[in-house]
């Protein structure tokens, strides 16, 4: 394998100005994502039957997607039970996009800060603020709706990301958010057109995969912005902060109580889905494309990038 090229420096003058050029606009970007949101947006409230009765026998996530699937402990599920865990970690899949929109409005809260107010960027980041509140509180809705219990990260966790709100720098905000969407908008993707999954469900998932695209593609111009502007020492950081992330995601991602809750060993169950082929497939497919961008744009080097396969989530 190939040594990854050393991280160009401020100093790189034909360099930077190569990678300049091929950054895009960034009141052009935003206009664009304006546009769009204002084409394009939904109120779950009224958009979605929140009374309408769940539909017997289907399923709150597929099961293709949920963490024991194919195991030896799963093959020995009843059906119900192994749809009552579905149901689980759907609350608990909800619950961590709650606590990551949450960070993540503080961040673009952080982000424009000393922008310009005026500006088409300061404008769709607030619009995308407001997205991520009727998100928040439409994962939560689906969380009551579903009967479940809402599933908090740890306190290690929830005392790391304090932390992360308060030192991260503009990239690093950027690709912890990339982090939190793009493998959550996977699993979605392959939700909402699914009709085993109850239809609230796949609802929930449509809204949150057609409004997430912008998020997405705002965090991805202006990363790779911060990664062709910033001086070399922030752009360490990032590497290091995203994959020290990426290690926490990969931990968080399903709380291990959803399985005590189902009637499940929590210590085998957890074992089981450490030791699955097919969950490491599903986890670094969902992380894939992400990876990719990452990888183009230099962040997966160095410690950065031995944190990302340390994480499970980088083949």
């Amino acid at each position: 394998m190939t040594s990854a090229p050393a991280p160009m420096t401020v100093t790189d003058t034909g360099v930077l100005r190569d990678a300049l050029g091929l950054l895009k606009d960034r009141e052009q970007v935003a206009e664009r994502l304006l546009d769009s949101s204002a084409r394009h947006s939904f109120d779950p409230d009224t958009e979605l039957d929140w009374d309408a009765p769940l539909e017997e026998g289907k399923w709150f996530w597929p099961p293709e997607l949920v963490s024991l699937y194919g195991t030896p402990l799963w093959k020995k599920m009843p059906l119900e039970q192994q749809q009552d865990l579905a149901r689980h970690e759907a609350a608990s899949l909800a619950s961590l996009g709650i606590w990551f929109e949450i960070i993540l409005m503080q961040l673009l809260v952080r982000h424009i800060y000393d922008k310009p107010v005026t500006s088409a960027h300061v404008r769709y980041a607030l619009t995308e603020i407001a997205d991520e509140c009727r998100h928040s509180k439409m994962f939560a809705r689906m969380i009551q709706r579903g009967g479940a219990p809402a599933y908090p990260v740890s306190r290690l966790n929830h005392q790391l990301a304090r932390i992360l709100k308060t030192v991260s720098t503009t990239p690093g905000s950027f690709a912890c958010t990339l982090l939190g969407e793009e493998i959550l908008d996977w699993m979605q993707r392959l939700t909402f057109p699914d009709e085993r999954v109850q239809s609230l469900v796949r609802g929930v998932t449509r809204i949150h995969v057609v409004e997430e695209a912008r998020h997405v593609r705002y965090a991805r111009e202006e990363l790779r912005r911060q990664m062709v502007t910033a001086p070399r020492w922030e752009r360490e950081l990032t590497r290091v902060s995203c994959g020290e992330a990426a290690r926490v995601f990969s931990v968080a991602f399903v709380n291990p109580q959803v399985y005590s809750n189902v009637g499940l060993d929590r210590r085998e169950a957890v074992a089981q889905v450490r030791a699955s082929g097919h969950r490491r497939e599903v986890m670094q497919s969902g992380a894939r494309r992400l990876t990719d961008f990452l990888d183009e744009i230099g962040v997966l080097r160095g410690l950065g990038r031995r944190l990302w396969r340390s994480s499970g989530l980088l083949a």
